[in-house]
């Protein structure tokens, strides 16, 4: 026998849950992300560096899946960005040092991340989640690939400007979604304004 139309399972997990599946796997690609680091600052362009900022990279699509099966927590929504922060930026600055990437479009994209991040943690000590948007999600997609160009032996050599092209169109996706972000929150502050004077 079938289960009744409409009947779907509840969460397995609450939004206050901090020990999830999901949280694990969002941890445990934040303490991978500096072996990925290492290997770009010790060995450059190699496929064994690329495999391993590509596993890593793919383990968000993992955590997402687990979240949205088990249930979403306030924890996932603060971890999951966090993670990608420090695998974007820790990758960026590997290049910069390697002078693979200028300083300029890392330092960019640095700042927004900063800027947006603080936002982040002001809402959420007030109760707010401020989850990533569709914009959001793939300006990360292009920031790891704009890192996996770059450490992508043929293209690393023979076809720099490949890598060096999606680093300056993440910039621009990166600094886009960090004005929404900014808007958002004006429109959110100028809705509280409004309620407090009408109460």
């Amino acid at each position: 026998m079938g289960a009744p139309e409409g009947d779907e399972a509840a969460p397995t997990f609450g939004p206050t849950a901090l020990v999830t599946p999901a949280n694990l796997v969002t941890v445990a690609r934040i303490a991978a992300s500096p072996v990925f680091i290492v290997m770009i600052v010790a060995w450059g362009a190699r496929w064994s560096t690329f495999a391993v900022g590509f596993a890593i990279a793919m383990t968000d699509y993992l955590d997402g899946w687990l979240a949205r099966r088990q249930g979403q927590t306030r924890a996932g929504a603060f971890l999951d960005p966090l993670a990608d922060k420090v695998l974007v930026l820790g990758g960026m600055a590997a290049l910069v040092w390697n002078e693979q990437f200028d300083v300029l479009p890392v330092a960019l994209i640095a700042l927004r991340e900063l800027v947006i991040s603080a936002y982040r943690s002001r809402a959420g000590r007030r109760g707010v989640t401020v989850p990533a948007t569709k914009l959001a999600k793939w300006k990360t997609f292009v920031q790891l690939w704009a890192i996996g160009f770059a450490v992508m032996p043929p293209l690393a050599s023979d076809a720099h400007w490949i890598a060096t092209l999606t680093l300056w169109v993440a910039v621009a996706l990166t600094l886009q979604t960090g004005w929404s972000y900014l808007r958002a929150a004006r429109n959110i502050a100028a809705d509280q304004l409004g309620g407090d004077d009408g109460s």
